[in-house]
């Protein structure tokens, strides 16, 4: 009977999803934004008060989408949000795989900083194999299990280098100078959100492009290596300067190009 009962235990526990218990700690990460609309909703970073920093697959839509800034529970208002339309969406060209996967989202106002709400810097080196890093978005932490979650998520995750990943790429998947990839067995690999925002060493110095570790949880997932960025993300904030006058606001969504491979 023992026998019996430890067998029904055990495989009603392997029917069942495993707990997600990576939730953040409130105001942990400050420059989290959820950027929520008619497309889908998804993450970025905050690297100034007008620009937000995401994935080519996160790109909201200008006019229609909001960047919900100083959240956690995104079911719960909790008295801390700062909700923000989003005015311009601008577009690193040629589109994803396997060139590149970024795009900047301007503000139609400033953010107003405080405990709940900070920007991020910039990366000024790029990130280097065994290097520690920190992932944060909203969705699930388990591998093969794909629903939203309402808390902020965060993982730990280590830097892997480059041909230990390109190794598990399937064939019709190119590597491309712009990733970098993080998580391997035995380490915490997998978050769904789309665009999930990794930071090294309090720096910006990815969003998610493909999580391979949630389909197979020894595989790394991918990221844009921002690292080789910084000038396209400065001429974007230049070029697209907010208007002086926000009276008569322009919703736009643009591309622009610029050279990374230096």
């Amino acid at each position: 009977m023992n026998l019996l009962l430890l067998t029904v235990t055990l495989g009603l526990a392997g029917a069942s999803p495993l707990p997600d218990n990576k939730v953040c700690q409130p105001d942990s990460r400050p420059w989290q934004v959820y950027l929520h609309g008619e497309r889908s909703s998804c993450s970025g970073a905050l690297i100034n008060e007008w620009w937000i920093v995401t994935s080519f697959s996160c790109a909201p839509l200008p006019y229609s989408s909001t960047a919900s800034l100083g959240e956690h529970d995104v079911a719960v208002d909790e008295g801390t949000e700062q909700h923000i339309q989003v005015a311009d969406v601008i577009i690193h060209g040629p589109y994803r795989s396997p060139l590149h996967s970024l795009a900047m989202v301007r503000l139609a106002e400033p953010a107003r900083f405080n405990q709940h709400v900070r920007p991020i810097p910039l990366p000024s080196r790029c990130p280097q194999p065994g290097e520690t890093c920190h992932v944060s978005g909203w969705g699930s932490t388990a591998w093969n299990q794909y629903e939203n979650d309402q808390h902020l998520k965060c993982i730990t995750v280590p830097i892997v280098d480059d041909q230990t990943c390109i190794n598990t790429f399937p064939e019709y998947l190119f590597w491309s100078p712009g990733m970098v990839c993080a998580g391997q067995n035995n380490t915490d690999n997998c978050l769904t959100d789309d665009s999930g925002v990794m930071v090294c060493d309090g720096q910006l110095q990815g969003v998610q492009w493909f999580r391979h570790g949630c389909s197979d949880p020894a595989d790394p997932s991918v990221y844009t290596k921002l690292c080789l960025y910084n000038d396209w993300i400065r001429d974007v904030m230049d070029n697209y300067a907010p208007p002086l006058s926000t009276d008569s606001p322009q919703w736009t969504t643009q591309t622009a190009s610029i050279d990374t491979s230096t």
